[in-house]
């Protein structure tokens, strides 16, 4: 997981700084007064969304696999310390009605 957003994030690296080159050499037009700082940002963000989906495919299904084993595995457990509450409650009340209730004598 941390791999994928290392490469996320250097894919928005590249895609700033590419947007800022464009924009310092004035093919793409500057953002009105002092904007230009989050124009730059927000262009470089909506170019980076569709090339890292493309780029990156193998890498996030790789990634979603590793979560889908933590899940699971998280269930499991979860499932297993259910499973042992359960097993000695039956047994406390296994023993309880097995024993005689105080006060009364055994015939």
């Amino acid at each position: 997981m941390l791999r994928y957003t290392l490469m996320r994030l250097g894919i928005f690296a590249g895609c700033l700084v590419v947007v800022w080159g464009l924009v310092y050499s004035e093919v793409v037009p500057r953002g009105l007064g002092a904007s230009n700082g989050m124009w730059v940002v927000l262009l470089a963000l909506v170019l980076s969304a569709p090339i890292s989906f493309v780029v990156l495919r193998k890498e996030r299904d790789r990634a979603s696999v590793k979560i889908v084993e933590r899940v699971d595995r998280a269930k499991a457990n979860l499932d297993a310390n259910r499973s042992q509450e359960d097993d000695v409650d039956d047994s406390v009340r296994a023993h309880q009605d097995t024993a005689p209730a105080q006060g009364q004598t055994a015939s």
